[in-house]
């Protein structure tokens, strides 16, 4: 089946104008069409990527919300503050927690919910 259709498009690719001999051609040649493809392939690549990427930093974070004792390093990523702002919580009694020796000091999640509440 031929067609004498003769429409006025522009390349979506390169913006040039061209003539088309069908309703649903987007590219003026073969070359923009396979630029085109290899463009979405690299843009699916990056966003499958950053998407790992952000996986990857959030599983943390998750692993932390069900723990019910917590670290100072551990409460001072989950409030997304240093640690030393986290020991400055504790020493002023915001958040109340139990040492456990000289360099063991935990909160109990209870407690952070309480400070949020």
């Amino acid at each position: 089946m031929s067609s004498n259709i003769r429409i006025m498009r522009i390349c979506q690719h390169c913006g040039n104008e061209f003539t088309a001999r069908t309703t649903v051609t987007k590219y003026c040649g073969d070359v923009c069409a396979k630029r085109a493809y290899k463009d979405r392939e690299r843009a699916d690549k990056v966003e499958s990527s950053h998407r790992e990427t952000v996986q990857t930093l959030s599983l943390p974070i998750a692993e932390l919300k069900v723990k019910e004792f917590l670290t100072v390093p551990q409460l001072a990523r989950l409030i997304n503050c240093s640690r030393r702002t986290a020991y400055r919580f504790i020493q002023e009694g915001k958040i109340k927690s139990v040492n456990l020796g000289q360099r063991k000091t935990l909160v109990k999640r209870s407690e952070l919910d309480k400070l949020f509440e």
